[in-house]
């Protein structure tokens, strides 16, 4: 389970330490690949088989599934961290999260977001009154 946010820092050569923390779970490999409002996820290899059996029985007829399928798929980034806990966020997924140095790593139960800190700050402080506010029907059956 990863929980908690971090704030790494990306290295000249784009690579990004992982919190410590997390480090054994992804020790075994990873999938990096764009998310949603501009931000990446980051897949334990194990997490990212599941998602990708689920994307599999979604109908290709349609085209949202295709366009997801390419974008989560056609730029996804595959690696093992190195012993120092690093890895590299290839130039275009940090083009497409705009990160430049100060990032910010989101546990989200099953999987991380890497975020530009800044963009990070912006979001979270922007979503903190409609969480505050939000009923238990905000999202079904999660309480």
């Amino acid at each position: 389970m990863f929980l908690g946010t971090f704030t790494p820092r990306l290295d000249d050569k784009g690579r990004l330490f992982l919190p410590a923390k997390f480090r054994d779970e992804l020790a075994a490999g990873l999938v990096i690949t764009p998310g949603q409002e501009r931000c990446l996820r980051l897949f334990p290899m194990a997490e990212f088989a599941r998602v990708t059996q689920t994307a599999r029985e979604a109908p290709t007829a349609l085209r949202e599934t295709r366009d997801f399928h390419r974008m989560a798929f056609g730029d996804a980034h595959d690696e093992v961290p190195d012993r120092q806990g690093r890895v590299t966020i290839p130039p275009p997924l940090r083009e497409y999260a705009g990160l430049t140095r100060d990032c910010a790593v989101v546990g989200l139960n099953s999987y991380l977001e890497i975020w530009d800190e800044p963009t990070w700050v912006d979001y979270r402080n922007a979503q903190r009154e409609a969480y505050a506010s939000m009923s238990e029907t905000g999202v079904p059956g999660l309480f």
